[in-house]
């Protein structure tokens, strides 16, 4: 497994983390073409492992939460209290390419696509 921490930097130093959840929010919905990024057989081995047991999401279902290490995106217990900080998408295959799962993150939640 490969966490991809999205840094405060990128989405949000506002106060009310509203940011954030729009970001992760604009991520759930291209959950499909996320999983196909996050994995160079194109979500093959991430379906093998994204089962949803043993501390992973689901690969049919894309969710968040504070704390929940069985979530698609993590919310840390202290960015939650902070109101500000960083995300961990915990999907990424460990084989997969960094550049490729920045690029599919940044054009996301950058509204750099229809």
């Amino acid at each position: 497994e490969q966490l991809i921490w999205v840094d405060k930097a990128v989405v949000s130093t506002q106060s009310t983390g509203e940011h954030i959840i729009k970001a992760i929010e604009a991520i759930g919905k291209k959950h499909k073409e996320h999983i196909e990024s996050y994995d160079p057989t194109g979500g093959a081995d991430n379906k093998r492992r994204l089962t949803g047991l043993h501390e992973t999401a689901s690969i049919e279902k894309f969710n968040y939460g504070v704390a929940h290490r069985g979530a698609s995106i993590r919310i840390p217990r202290q960015v939650a209290a902070d109101g500000h900080g960083y995300f961990e998408d915990r999907r990424p295959s460990s084989n997969a390419d960094p550049y490729s799962i920045t690029n599919r993150i940044i054009k996301t939640i950058c509204s750099l696509e229809e």
